[in-house]
Formats: C-alpha cells, structure tokens, sequence
C-alpha cells in the first residue's frame, strides 16, 4: 500500500490540531512520525484509522481519494492501528479479544472458539508472533499484550499499513528488541509501518525515513542516519541537553529506611522478600531492575496503597505502619505513579482539579469547607505555563490529554507543594525529549534541596543519569548497592540474579540501548482527542 496526504488539517474549535500535513508512506517502509507531547501526531493517526475526520485535505491510497467514517471503513481498506493504551478486555481470551467485531461464528451465528484460535495461530506464525489464543489477557505481561494488540491489528481481512502509536512507552528492553524484530519482518513482507515514537535509539535503528511534527505542523523529513541532537532538536525547536549535568550529592539524614519488607501476593508468592533499602536526604537512589521483580509493591507499599506482611516503613523517621496514603502524603511524601491512569489522575476532572488532587482540602484551595475555585484555577494556569502542559484550557477533562501531558500534570502537582521524600516511579515514561529534559533536572534540583529521591526506572541510562547509588531489584530482594559509574554488564549480572563478579559463563548483561537495525529490503525514498497526542 502507498499512503499519501494531502494538506490533512484536523481543527477542534478554534485549536488547529494538525495543520496543512503532507506525507508519504511507500510500501514495505518504516515510516517514523517523531514530535513533542501535543504536537499532533495521535490526532493524524486517528484520522487515518477513521476515529476523526478531517477538516479539509485529503487521504490517498494507491493514489486513489478515500474518507472513513469509522475505523471499520479504514480496516476494511487494510489499515490497522495499535493504540498507545491497548484497547483489550481483560477478562476475555487472546482469542476473544482477537475476534472482536469480526466474530468467527459457526450454524445459527453460534461463536466458533476453534474458528477464532485457529486465526490467532495463523497470524502468529506469519509474522512471528508467539502467542496463546487461550491465554487471559489480564493476566500477560505488558509486551505480550502488546503482541495481542498487533495480532488484531493483523487479523481479519489483510492489513497492509499497521500503526504503531507510542508502542514501546511500557515495554522491557528485551521486549523492545522483540519489537522491532517484528516490525521489520512485517516491513520485509510488504506491510508499510506508521511508528510513532519518543525514542530516538529506536527510531534510529528502525526506521527508513522520519518526520518530524511540531505544534501541527510538518517541520522536518530527516534519514535514520542523523543524530540525536538533530532529531531533538526538531523536535522541540531547541537545542536540548541529552546529558545531565549535576554536582556531586551530599547525603544527609535518612529521608527513607525500608526494613525486612515482605508483602506476599493473593497466590502466595513473596513478591517482596525482606527488602531492606535507605534513602537519605540529598540523594537519588536509582532502583534497577527487570520489571515484575517488586518495583510496583514496593512503591506502592511506600505510599500506603500496599499492606506489608512484614517488616517496617519509616519516611523521614517516622514509622508509617497503619498510617493512610493521605497521612503519608501530609508527612511530607511525594508520588509520581508508575501507571498515570490507574494510580495519577481522575480521567473524567479537569486538568485544574488534577493539579490539587491531594491538596484540595488545604489553603488556599479551600476557604470555610468549600473548594476555592480562583485559587484552582490560578495554580492551573501558574502550572500549565511552568511544566509547558499542553491543553485547551485548565477545564479540559485529562482524558482529553495525550498521555506525555497526562504525566505532565503529575509531575506539576507533586512538584507544586512541600515535600521531603520522593518517590518517582517511570517518571518520563512516554514524554519527549524536551520533556524528559526538564523532569531531569527538576529531579536534581530536588535532591539538591535536601529531598530524598527514589528512583524507579526500566530505562537503565535514566538510572545512570540520574543516581547517586543505585541498588539492584531481583525477586523481590536488593541483591546488589553498587556505584553509579559500574559498568552496565554488573549491573545487568545483578538484574538477573547473579554476582557481581563475572563468572566464565555470565550471561550477556541486557542493552539499555536498542540494537542497531540490520539491513531490510525495505525501498529507499527521499523522501487528538480521545485521549490523542493533542
């Protein structure tokens, strides 16, 4: 398939969302879309997949005009999308998910379970993807839901464009390489590719051309071959500091002392296993580790949110045991959630509401028992402008944000008040660049004031940035406090649960970075609502 648009503008009101776009996707091309939060480029996809429709332009397949009045009409015409946050139902089977509005059905329109297994299996093997038709999806982990999401994608009648909007922003570095892989099979066997991405090493390695979209519009069409700091700096408009510069930490007091904690899941399975870990003031402590190794029980069980079995919790030298969340957060304690839609915002309140969440009931925002609007509205419009959100107005619902903005006004509300100990889980997950640039050095800046900083990242150059210590997490266990100048094959021994010194048989230490793209024979060329890159 040979896509092309044509001065495609999608307008919301008087906002211009994407603005006069022109692009070309050739067949059997990785096409890479790069550009800040908010730039546009979800909203472009979802014109594309029939979710929008277009102010004025046009869309070309094949050279021919098409317009979609949904996504069935843009499936139909062998387009496919796997949106930045899965849309799986997750009690229901691999299969059952699959088969969704193009159900296999047998006599008297009965369902055909063997029918729907049977398709999953097929497009598995084509394309390389293992997967379980009678696996829950609730119950798979991220990268393998991932996987879920392109088999449907893939499934029904022949997708010959797939889009990918943000498709590694929760995924290991191991399940990044996998992807990949998996797009460039797709692209050798003809199936051109939308790949919308933060990440440059990504984009580097496997795309064949990129554009590059600021504020709506088309500023840039660069090769695979340019450098980060070009990419960035097209991006944002700026030149950005893919480095950080800080000075050496001067840890003081312990902010945080974590003691023989051990939380046992329902199936009773010591996802912490007498965890012990101090966190000082004036200190990032950098938590390394292979998601699913205690990371999410341990931040949670920091916050409140998570009952330990055993062991104790102190945030600055007080015990937390039987305290509340909110009590925790009133002594002084800062959370950016690793998941913003379960655990940082109410979808359906507006951005200025996000931005209080946790200090609505206190001055200003609240005068004689009644919520203070002009000072909500005032801390909106104060954070909006500091932290850069992208948004209509502070009364838009955060469901209406793209999910790089949704972090934004996290990252606003727990940067707004008093704190002394922090705790920062995948803080630039799904941001820009420019983004993750500012997060970084308001991170130092805090540590640098005396907070105590727990930092919880699969990103293991965001742990080498930014800490000062870095403790390694396997099996629910510090196994490991190392430096933050060890070499990355340590760190990676320690992440799989072996020593620090190298046996003669260690295993390869895993890639922060994602591996270069091998040749393809992908042709050459010169070439947001509903919750969308807005």
């Amino acid at each position: 398939m040979r896509l092309e648009l044509k001065g495609l503008t999608k307008k919301f009101g008087s906002f211009t969302a994407d603005d006069d776009i022109d692009l070309v996707v050739e067949p059997g091309q990785i096409h890479a879309i790069l550009g800040e939060n908010g730039a546009g480029k979800s909203t472009l996809m979802n014109m594309l997949y029939g979710i929008l429709t277009p102010t004025s332009g046009e869309i070309l397949i094949d050279e021919e005009p098409v317009s979609f009045n949904g996504p069935g009409d843009a499936i139909a015409a062998g387009i496919g999308m796997v949106h930045q946050h899965f849309k799986l139902v997750g009690p229901f089977s691999v299969a059952d998910n699959v088969q969704l509005g193009r159900e296999h059905t047998q006599g008297m329109g009965v369902l055909s379970a063997k029918a729907a297994r049977n398709a999953v299996r097929q497009v598995s093997e084509e394309y390389g993807l293992k997967l379980d038709p009678d696996a829950i999806c609730e119950e798979l982990p991220v990268g393998v839901q991932q996987r879920v999401e392109i088999v449907k994608a893939l499934s029904g009648p022949k997708t010959e464009l797939l889009i990918l909007d943000e498709p590694t922003a929760v995924l290991t570095p191991a399940e990044i390489t996998e992807l990949l892989q998996i797009m460039r099979n797709l692209a050798a066997a003809g199936t051109s590719i939308l790949f919308i991405s933060h990440k440059l090493k990504e984009v580097q390695a496997v795309a064949d051309t990129i554009t590059v979209i600021r504020r709506g519009k088309v500023v840039a069409e660069l090769e695979p071959t340019a450098s980060e700091a070009e990419m960035a700096s097209a991006m944002v408009g700026r030149a950005v500091t893919l480095q950080v510069d800080k000075t050496p930490a001067e840890p003081g007091e312990a902010r945080l002392e974590v003691k023989d904690l051990t939380v046992v899941s329902d199936a009773g399975v010591k996802v912490l296993d007498g965890l012990g870990l101090t966190v000082h003031s004036g200190e990032i402590v950098g938590l390394a580790g292979v998601e699913g190794n205690g990371q999410t029980e341990l931040a949670r069980s920091i916050l409140g949110l998570v009952k330990p079995d055993e062991g104790h919790i102190s945030i600055d030298g007080k015990d937390m045991h039987g305290t509340s969340p909110a009590a925790r957060i009133a002594h002084g304690l800062g959370y950016i959630p690793e998941d913003r839609g379960r655990d940082g915002l109410v979808a359906e309140f507006s951005v200025a509401e996000n931005l209080v969440l946790n200090q609505y009931r206190e001055t200003p925002f609240s005068k004689r028992g009644a919520v203070n609007a002009g000072a909500v509205r005032k801390r909106a419009v104060d954070s909006i402008a500091e932290f850069d959100i992208r948004t209509q107005s502070p009364e838009e619902p955060a469901s209406a944000l793209s999910g790089g903005n949704q972090q934004k006004v996290i990252i606003a509300r727990e940067f707004s008040r008093p704190r002394r100990f922090l705790v920062a889980a995948q803080p630039t997950r799904g941001v820009d660049v420019g983004a993750t640039e500012f997060i970084h050095s308001r991170l130092i800046a805090e540590r640098d004031t005396g907070t105590g900083v727990l930092l919880i990242s699969s990103e293991l150059d965001e742990i080498y940035a930014l800490a000062d210590r870095i403790a390694v997490i396997y099996n629910g266990r510090i196994v490991g406090e190392v430096a933050p100048d060890t070499p990355r094959e340590v760190i990676g021994r320690l992440m799989v649960g072996g020593d620090i010194a190298a046996p003669d048989d260690a295993p390869a230490a895993p890639e922060a970075e994602a591996p270069e793209a091998p040749e393809t024979d992908a042709p050459e060329t010169d070439e947001e609502a509903n919750g969308g890159d807005r």
